[in-house]
Formats: C-alpha cells, structure tokens, sequence
C-alpha cells in the first residue's frame, strides 16, 4: 500500500528559511504543517500564510521536544517527516522518498545524511558529515526524547538509511551563532544539573580542549580551511561555556546547601 506522509516543522522567526524549506517539501508530502511560536515577530507566519496548502497554527512555546509532538499529534498520517525550518530536501533526496512511498517500507524509521553549510560553507569534515539523522520515521513505533536542545528521536527496531542528503543551512553568519549560543549553553547546562552532574576545572577546561581536538585534528577539520578552524574554536567555547554553566549551578547549590545547614 502506498504511503502518506506528513511533515512537521516548527518555526520561530524563520522568515529567512521557512519559505525554501516549504517550497522543498511541494510534491513529496501529503501534508505540511508548521507551528508558528506566539511571539514570532519578523514576518514568519505572513510567508507560511502564503502557501494555501499549508496546515498552520500559532502556539505557546513548550520547549523543543514538547512542540513538536504537539505537531505530530495534529498529523493525519502515521509517517513523520521532521524537518526544521532551516533544512530543505534536495531533489535527490525527494526523489528517493517518492520512491519509497510507492511500497510498503520494510522498517519504521529512517536516517538521512544532513549536509551542513556553516557560515555559508558545506562542512564535509570536522565530524560533521553525513552527520546522519532519523527524520523519516512511523510515529507508532518512535516518540521524540525529552531534551532541552538536540532533541532526538527514540525508535524501536532497525533504522533504515536513506541515500541521498538533507541540506542543513546552519549559522549563516557569526552573529546568528551568537544569538542562539547563550541559549542553547543554558539549556544544556540544565540538563546537565538535573542528571546531577558536577563540573569542576577538569570539565571546564579539558572537555573544550578534548572537542576541538577531536574536531580540528582527528576529524580534520582542517580540511575545512578557515571556516573549519573556527567551527572548532567555536564549538570548543560552547563546551566550555556550558560547564562553566553547571559550575555556577553547582556552586549556587552549594551556597544554598551551607546556608541550610547554618539555619538549621
């Protein structure tokens, strides 16, 4: 039998992305719906408005992985296709889904190899690429984790791979970087506290380090050239940033641990 498939994208400020990534999916899915944050302020709704065949809704932010089982409970199909807003399918990829949707597909979930554009540059090293990723899947069988940031999806059963790549245009600039970093350091570093994990010099530092080995040397992100170098710096400053995030929490409940103590 042949397959349906909805896609599910949610969208905050994303007037620079969601109109290509829509255009993208135009022919390969049966439906698409977008969820548009409350406090979206630059025209993202307008563009998706736009296009009469999307099915749209502004919401309440809940958190990454909340909002989109929010999308995928509005789905009328069982196959999911998650895309975010700054992700389009490039027409080998759509063809190859086509193609699977003519049949039964043999498993439930399938990753995709995401190619990554950072400040402009497809990054083929650095660890980066295919960098694969389990977007296509039956929603029966898989639920999304709970994370703050870098959410994934939780399938059962062998994971199928898809051939050909999703475009990922990633931080097109430096100062888009920056503007998520802060962010994204808390909320990871609030996963982090909750699981009671711990930091100290070692952490701090030594993790940083380790990465942007790990990345610049051992993956050769110097291959890269300059956009490498400084997708390894960057990347080791994240990691940085969000364990000296933990240390502060860390050492916050400390404080609030001994001050108990002296009260009590």
């Amino acid at each position: 039998m042949p397959v349906r498939i909805s896609s599910v994208t949610i969208a905050k400020n994303e007037a620079k992305n969601i109109a290509r990534c829509i255009r993208s999916l135009e022919g390969v899915v049966d439906e698409i719906i977008v969820l548009i944050d409350n406090d979206t302020s630059d025209g993202t709704e307008e563009i998706v408005a736009g296009f009469g065949f999307v099915k749209y809704q502004k919401t309440a932010w809940e958190g990454y992985s909340k909002t989109k089982l929010k999308a995928i409970s509005r789905a009328a199909n069982d196959w999911i296709l998650w895309i975010d807003a700054d992700e389009e399918l490039t027409q080998s990829l759509k063809d190859e889904i086509l193609e699977l949707k003519k049949g039964t597909p043999s498993l439930n979930q399938y990753s995709i190899p995401r190619k990554a554009f950072f400040l402009g540059k497809w990054i083929r090293h650095s660890g980066w690429y295919p960098g694969r990723v389990v977007r296509l899947f039956n929603r029966n069988h898989s639920t999304l984790s709970e994370n703050d940031v870098h959410e994934k999806l939780i399938t059962n059963g062998e994971t199928g791979q898809l051939k050909n790549d999703l475009n990922h245009f990633t931080d097109p600039s430096i100062e888009h970087y920056f503007s998520k970093f802060n962010l994204y350091t808390s909320l990871a570093a609030k996963e982090l506290y909750a699981k009671n994990k711990r930091a100290g010099t070692g952490s701090v530092v030594l993790r940083s380090i380790s990465i942007f080995i790990k990345m610049y040397i051992v993956r050769r992100g110097f291959l890269d050239g300059l956009h490498g170098l400084i997708l390894a710096v960057f990347s080791a400053l994240y990691v940085f940033t969000k364990y000296a995030k933990l240390w502060e929490m860390n050492l916050e409940q400390s404080d609030k641990s001994n001050a108990n103590q002296k009260t009590g």
